[in-house]
C-alpha cells in the first residue's frame, strides 16, 4: 500500500492544520473518489490523535474504527487542506472532526473514533458470514475503460478488482474481489477506501448513470490478513433519486474487517 499511503498522508504546517495534494490515481471520471478522500481526512486525524496522546504520555489509538463523512462539494485534483479537531480523549477512543477545504470551500466534513484494533479482535458474535464467491484467478479484472462506456476509472490501475461473474445479475447486489497490484497488505486507513470502491449497487438494478455519495459511515473492525479481500455491495432502498447501500469487507480468514453505509444520489443519464 506504500503508492496509496504516499497519496493519503497529508503534510502538517500547523498543530491542526494539513495540506495534501489530491492524486489523479485515485479518481472516477477525473473526480476523487469518496473512500480515497474520507482515508486522506483519516490519516490527518490520526497523525493528530496520536501526537496528543504522546504529550500526555498516553498509548496511542493508531486505527479508524469509525469514520462517517458528509460530501459538500467535489473536490478536483491537486492542493487541497485539512483541518482537525481534536473532540475528547478517552481510555479506549479518541473522537475528532476534520473538514476538506480547497479553494476556500468545504468539500467533505467528517467524525472519527479512533482505537485500537490490536485490542479488538475478539470475535463473540457476527451476523455477516461471506456468501460463496467464485475463486479470485476464474474472476476477470475490472478494466480501467469499461466497454460501452467513456468513463475512465484511473483507481483500477492500482488496485485489481474482479466482480464475481456468478452474482452478476443478481439484482442490486456485486460481489467481488480487491487486492494491490503489488500484492501489498491493506492497512485498517485503506479500508475507508475499500468499502467505497466497488460500482454502485445501483448498476446492478439497471439504473446507470453518475451516483455521488452524500454521506458514508465506514466501521474498520479487524486489521485484515495479506492478500485479496472480499467484498460484497448491496442496495437497501431505491426511492425517489436517493438510494442507500451497504457493503461488507472479509478476508482471507473469513473475518469481517469492515462494514460501511453510504447515502448517495443517483442521476440517469440524459436521454439522447
Amino acid at each position: 500500500m506504500a503508492g496509496f499511503r504516499a497519496a493519503t498522508t497529508p503534510r502538517r504546517v500547523a498543530e491542526d492544520a494539513y495540506e495534501v495534494d489530491l492524486d489523479p490515481q485515485w479518481t472516477v471520471g477525473g473526480r476523487p473518489n469518496g473512500g480515497y478522500l474520507l482515508a486522506v481526512l483519516a490519516r490527518a486525524a490520526l497523525d493528530r490523535a496520536v501526537r496528543a496522546r504522546t504529550a500526555l504520555d498516553r498509548e496511542a489509538l493508531p486505527h479508524p474504527q469509525s469514520s462517517s463523512a458528509i460530501y459538500l462539494s467535489s473536490p478536483v485534483v491537486g492542493p487541497a487542506t485539512v483541518e482537525v479537531e481534536l473532540l475528547r480523549h478517552g481510555r479506549t477512543a479518541d473522537q475528532l472532526r476534520a473538514r476538506l477545504v480547497q479553494a476556500g470551500t468545504a468539500c467533505i466534513e467528517a467524525i472519527f473514533v479512533t482505537g485500537d484494533l490490536e485490542t479488538s479482535a475478539d470475535v463473540r458474535w457476527v451476523d455477516a458470514p461471506p456468501p460463496d464467491y467464485t475463486p479470485f484467478e476464474e474472476c476477470p479484472r475490472s478494466p480501467v475503460e469499461p466497454p460501452g462506456s467513456s468513463l475512465h476509472i484511473d483507481m483500477l490501475a492500482a488496485v485489481d478488482q474482479r466482480l464475481d461473474p456468478a452474482a452478476l445479475g443478481t439484482p442490486g447486489e456485486f460481489r467481488g474481489w480487491i487486492r494491490q497490484v503489488d500484492d501489498a497488505p491493506f492497512d485498517p486507513v485503506s479500508l475507508l477506501f475499500v468499502v467505497d470502491c466497488l460500482p454502485p449497487a445501483t448498476f446492478a438494478l439497471g439504473i446507470a448513470g453518475w451516483t455521488p455519495t452524500l454521506e458514508l459511515t465506514a466501521y474498520v473492525r479487524a486489521i485484515p490478513e495479506p492478500g485479496p479481500l472480499r467484498l460484497r455491495q448491496r442496495a437497501r432502498l431505491v426511492a425517489g433519486n436517493l438510494t442507500d447501500q451497504v457493503c461488507d469487507v472479509w478476508d482471507g480468514k473469513d473475518r469481517l474487517v469492515a462494514q460501511a453505509t453510504q447515502l448517495a444520489s443517483f442521476r440517469p443519464p440524459a436521454a439522447p
